[in-house]
């Protein structure tokens, strides 16, 4: 194989459904680690949760960059591009070190006897290669889906954090909030600081925290966050650092939207704790949480009409949106976008935005798992969520249709997936 293009198709090729195949277990990816002979690159932070996990990935990263520190970060999905997943220095690495730990990951794999790895489990082997190879002083590994048996628990971290638990991948995580947090709640680990910025953690985690023997920190409880009434430039970070109580005034984080106050707060909570192994200045914690970016994130696309990218796919991560759409000013009207996987809750992620939307472009998603945009229609007007619904055959073709209509005083919404955001960043990046 000669080039990233033919690894990645041999990654799917492992698993019969290719890039969505979901295999929960750790016995394989261990087999491989294992014949990798791969050892720790400290320290380790792992950070699971239901929404708001690229955006603590973000700040810890942008964080401890700005600090000094040589930092590995993996995340996952990518929007365009595979190498988004994998950076150093919150720049994607090249396509030959891609390839290089996609060989040695090969290699190992084919002597612990032809593991049948899934796309994620490789990509995961291959990232710790690339971030040893490149030498980094510290890790950040996203977890990919749940946390227990996901491959990035193969790797024991020094710090773990789960930052919200709500209802998503419900197949595979079980029904409710208490089975979902104890599925995430395993990636703590004993005697190491374990941080949940969820207000109302189920009691499963809880309890799963405590019998493992994890040092558990809550937001509200060891570390939290205020708005500053008399500054509405700034607020105000605070957490419970051995016996002393750390309060600081900052500017507002480079990520939209008021959560992003309990993601920035944890980011910070657990450079705290690793602050003996670890130390970052002020400074770099001011200027690397004003510089966050993160695409898809309720981001912005300056010009008129108003564009609004948002990877949201669940109720919750809905909720956030639709509340920072009604702060974001007045509009004419709102042209939503979106494009939605079938195994997701479809009519509750869309339930929030209920008389929010006047023009809907249901966009079909390719793929398995992909839903058509007639059957996205379909749920819109059974819900009498308002609005008049088209179909389109791609996200892309639907943020086209939107942007013909939309007058300069509207705004456009694509959300739903990271599939509908990659689509409408395809077609921006086209019309420039």
């Amino acid at each position: 194989m000669n080039s990233l293009t033919d690894w990645l198709a041999h990654l799917e090729g492992l698993h019969p459904k290719g890039q969505a195949g979901i295999e929960l277990g750790l016995e394989r990816v261990s087999r491989v680690k294992d014949a990798l002979g791969q050892t720790p690159i400290g320290p380790l932070v792992v950070v699971g949760g239901t929404n708001g996990k690229g955006s603590t990935c973000a700040y810890l990263e942008a964080i401890i960059d700005r600090a000094g520190y040589r930092v590995g970060c993996y995340t996952s999905p990518h929007l365009l591009a595979y190498n988004e997943r994998v950076r150093v220095n919150g720049r994607p690495v090249e396509d030959g070190a891609l390839c290089a730990a996609f060989a040695r990951v090969e290699a190992a794999r084919r002597s612990a006897g032809d593991v049948p790895l899934t796309y994620f489990e490789f990509g995961t082997l291959a990232a710790w290669e690339v971030f040893a190879a490149a030498g980094v002083e510290a890790v950040i590994l996203e977890v990919g889906l749940g946390g227990r048996l996901d491959a990035v628990n193969a790797y024991d971290p020094d710090l773990a954090i789960v930052t919200t638990v709500a209802l998503d991948h419900t197949d595979w995580l079980g029904p409710d909030r208490e089975a979902i947090g104890f599925e995430k709640a395993g990636i703590f680990r004993r005697g190491r600081p374990a941080l949940c910025a969820d207000p109302q953690p189920p009691q499963s985690l809880l309890d799963h925290a405590a019998a493992c023997g994890s040092d558990l920190r809550l937001i509200g409880r060891d570390f939290g966050f205020s708005r500053d009434s008399e500054n509405r430039l700034q607020w105000r970070w605070w957490c419970r650092s051995g016996d002393r109580l750390v309060k600081r005034s900052l500017a507002y984080p480079g990520l939209r939207g008021p959560t992003q106050l309990y993601n920035a707060a944890v980011a910070l909570a657990a450079l705290d704790a690793l602050g003996e192994r670890l130390p970052v200045s002020m400074q770099a914690i001011r200027t690397g949480l004003i510089e966050t970016e993160l695409p898809g994130r309720f981001q912005v696309v300056p010009g008129k009409p108003a564009i609004v990218l948002d990877v949201g796919h669940n109720p919750q991560a809905v909720k956030v949106l639709a509340d920072n759409l009604s702060s974001m000013g007045f509009f004419d009207q709102t042209h939503a976008v979106v494009g939605m996987l079938a195994d997701k809750d479809i009519a509750g992620a869309l339930a929030p935005l209920k008389g929010k939307v006047d023009f809907w472009y249901a966009a079909t998603l390719a793929g398995p798992r992909g839903t058509t945009g007639e059957s996205l229609a379909a749920i819109i007007e059974a819900q009498g969520l308002g609005g008049s619904v088209q179909c389109h055959a791609s996200p892309a073709a639907a943020l086209q249709a939107a942007r013909g209509r939309a007058g300069e005083s509207d705004r456009i919404l694509a959300f739903g997936s990271f599939y509908t955001v990659a689509g409408a960043l395809e077609a921006l990046a086209e019309r420039r």
